[in-house]
């Protein structure tokens, strides 16, 4: 298979000024020279990066969460995840996000991959990992205020039964379960 031809001219950066901040992200406008020598803006979701869960209790089971997301305005069932803490890392953002998520610590935390979801407009990296050995915490963990959230665990039949039917539209579930089916 032919390779790509690649660009080794590096766009340039003539401005950019934060337009936005939030609680997990923030918006960047860039003015930029591209390597065809047009000059354009661009908005740029700028993220701390995040981490998806596949929790799996069993070789043939995966832990799933059902929780509302309004900007869709329906309740989902998906991967647990969450986004990482400042300068904290995945594999710890990972341990911390399952106990708040699922309520369930795991001793074991194996990294799978990691991809950016929509890099068009944003530079989050989302890393997945799979937690195994499965054990209350020693304290609860709190949650998020802004989550609803519903553990369930699925064989992994009925986990993809999900996705064949249309009822998990969430890709980062979809490349999670994936990923631990090909290992």
């Amino acid at each position: 298979m032919p390779r790509a031809k690649t660009t080794t001219t590096k766009v340039e950066s003539l401005a950019q000024a934060v337009v936005f901040e939030g609680r997990v992200f923030h918006v960047e406008r860039e003015k930029v020279r591209l390597t065809n020598g047009r000059t354009v803006v661009l908005d740029i979701v700028r993220h701390r990066g995040s981490v998806v869960l596949v929790p799996v209790p069993s070789p043939d089971h995966v832990i799933l969460i059902r929780q509302y997301r309004h900007a869709i305005r329906q309740w989902i069932w998906e991967l647990p995840a969450g986004s990482l803490e400042a300068n904290e890392r995945p594999s710890v953002a990972a341990r911390r996000e399952c106990a708040e998520e699922i309520g369930l610590e795991p001793k074991r935390v194996r990294r799978l991959a990691s991809f950016y979801p929509t890099p068009g407009f944003c530079d989050e990296r989302m890393t997945f990992y799979k937690c195994e050995q499965l054990a209350p915490p020693a304290r609860p963990a709190a949650r998020d205020l802004d989550e609803q959230i519903e553990p369930r665990t699925f064989s992994m039949r009925d986990a993809w039964a999900l996705v064949t039917k249309r009822e998990i539209v969430d890709m980062k579930t979809v490349v999670g379960l994936f990923l631990i089916a090909q290992k």
